[in-house]
């Protein structure tokens, strides 16, 4: 029996409003919907976040709001839910959208297969009662936010990684994604035109070389980023970004520093890439 063809999308369905609805923050919801929706390349996704909606009324609110869309746009919304409250759970349900439950999707099976029940606590993903492993993730920040740019030499040694390459090659969001997605204490050294004349590394970077991972970028890519925050400056000019560019790969390459081009890649990607090199011991949370 030949498998049932799926039919293909009509034209009106270029664009859809999806709703992330739970009874935290919504951030897992969001999380996960945005990795299930980005295998629509096709499609235009109008994204809402509806947090906390943890009574009664603010279920209710929500439907008003979800049922509104369905009816200005005349197809129903698609929404992600995270609630773990049943009751709530089913009000929300009876909006006018396709209900994609990943509570009920994947606790459920955990249930059967652990053999335990789940304690559909609101906001355990994102709950501080464990002050050790939050403790850790805030020292994590603040680590990066005082060891970004090479500002400060004090503490390197309990470094995870510390992060080299050029200017704007993504170095400050890649240390602040690994600081609060992991709890890793990144910290990021720019690669100047003086460390190029003297063809060698920063003083402070040699002693931590087994801790470096380097950055690299097109020099397309950062004459863009860099002409948005200078603009016609010799820093920002494309002669100086493929000089920076091509030195510091050449250095790196020499110095025997691991390292990867950030120009099409995300900063998940580029995180991941980088604990699974350095096989970085992540936290978990």
């Amino acid at each position: 029996m030949m498998p049932e063809a799926v039919p293909e999308a009509p034209a009106q369905a270029a664009s859809r409003t999806v709703f992330f609805v739970s009874d935290g923050t919504g951030i897992t919801a969001e999380t996960f919907g945005h990795s299930l929706l980005a295998q629509f390349e096709q499609v235009h996704f109008h994204q809402v976040r509806l947090p906390f909606i943890d009574n009664i009324e603010k279920a209710a609110e929500a439907i008003e709001r979800i049922n509104q869309v369905a009816k200005q746009e005349g197809r129903r919304p698609i929404i992600f839910s995270t609630l773990v409250n049943q009751q709530i759970n089913t009000v929300v349900r009876q909006a006018q959208g396709l209900f994609l439950d990943l509570i009920q999707t994947f606790v459920e099976p955990l249930e059967n297969e652990l053999g335990f029940k789940s304690s559909h606590s609101i906001g355990r993903s994102h709950n501080m009662a464990d002050s050790k492993q939050y403790q850790e993730r805030i020292e994590a920040i603040n680590f990066a936010l005082s060891h970004d740019d090479g500002q400060l030499h004090e503490g390197l040694d309990i470094a995870d990684v510390i992060l080299v390459g050029v200017s704007r090659s993504g170095k400050t969001p890649t240390s602040l994604y690994l600081a609060m997605q992991y709890g890793i204490k990144a910290a990021n050294y720019p690669l100047i035109p003086e460390d190029f004349e003297r063809n060698r590394l920063p003083s402070a970077l040699p002693p931590r070389r087994r801790k470096l991972f380097g950055l690299s970028i097109s020099p397309e890519r950062l004459c863009e980023v860099r002409n948005e925050r200078r603009p016609g400056s010799k820093y920002a000019s494309i002669e100086n970004c493929r000089f920076e560019v091509n030195a510091a790969e050449a250095l790196m390459r020499r110095e025997s520093i691991q390292w990867l081009s950030s120009t099409t890649k995300s900063i998940e990607e580029i995180a991941t890439t980088i604990l699974q090199e350095i096989r970085i011991e992540t936290r978990s949370f």
